[in-house]
């Protein structure tokens, strides 16, 4: 499912994620949009372009050192401005964000990649316009809240697909936790923990070979941090027999292919 088509900055879950809190800081009358992210955040590229289209100013506290690259100049393009933070500081975002807005009434608080209740209602219009059934639907997870649209809204339409969550985290056995914390009811899916190449934003050859072999054979671009994993897989519990023969498969294509700019040096 070409999410990734959406729109060229706000592409993907990140336009699902965005859209009710857009709405919500128009309710309460905000002007003022904050969030988080890293040095190569989509969701922050997202946020600055979404600013910028709907009359929003910006705030991007980017994690780490301050450096200078693609990303961020597209964001700062946009109009954002961005703050550098200490890692250890950015942990408490709710301290780090009243620490600058508490006092200002016109800013609205945005999780860092969007999480929270009003993105998981958002990603729920990912399984609205499917217009057929699919045994299995694959998607990448970070903080769990589009997949835990999909599911809300397959168990709405009363739908029994095989739901796969590829973590791209190494290790962290709470994302099912996340997931579960946004569901309405239970739902059996299954999440993938041995395909995140050695952990967020890490990559292995032959990752980079598939990401390189099915953007020459179809045109489509996917990324190594969230997307690309979500290929490799499906084709690799295909392989496996983990899937069965015949079955019909959804991949949903969460966008932000943006990511690749921070990973190019290991195309070449």
């Amino acid at each position: 499912k070409r999410d990734d088509l959406i729109h060229p900055f706000i592409s993907g879950n990140k336009w699902r994620k965005l859209k009710y809190n857009l709405e919500e800081a128009y309710k309460l009358n905000k002007k003022h949009l904050v969030s988080f992210g890293g040095a190569y955040s989509n969701h922050i590229l997202a946020l600055a372009c979404a600013g910028a289209k709907f009359g929003f100013t910006t705030t991007g506290f980017i994690r780490g050192d301050h450096v200078s690259n693609e990303m961020l100049t597209m964001c700062k393009i946009f109009g954002m401005h961005l703050t550098f933070v200490d890692r250890e500081i950015y942990k408490d975002k709710i301290k780090l964000y009243n620490q600058f807005f508490q006092l200002n009434d016109d800013s609205y608080f945005i999780d860092e990649g969007g999480a929270g209740k009003l993105a998981e209602m958002g990603c729920r219009g990912i399984i609205k316009e499917l217009n057929k059934h699919y045994n299995y639907i694959f998607c990448a997870a970070g903080t769990g809240t589009t997949a835990a649209g999909i599911i809300n809204e397959l168990s709405n339409q009363n739908l029994q697909t095989k739901v796969n969550i590829v973590s791209v985290l190494k290790g962290y056995n709470l994302l099912s936790a996340d997931i579960n914390q946004l569901l309405e009811t239970s739902y059996n899916y299954t999440v993938l923990h041995d395909y995140h190449f050695g952990g967020y934003a890490k990559t292995k050859p032959e990752l980079i070979e598939l990401i390189k072999y099915f953007a020459s054979h179809t045109g489509i671009l996917t990324d190594p941090v969230y997307t690309g994993k979500t290929l490799f897989a499906i084709l690799d519990q295909v392989k496996t027999g983990e899937i069965e023969a015949g079955s019909n498969i959804l991949m949903i294509h969460t966008g932000g292919v943006f990511g690749i700019l921070g990973m190019l040096e290991k195309f070449k």
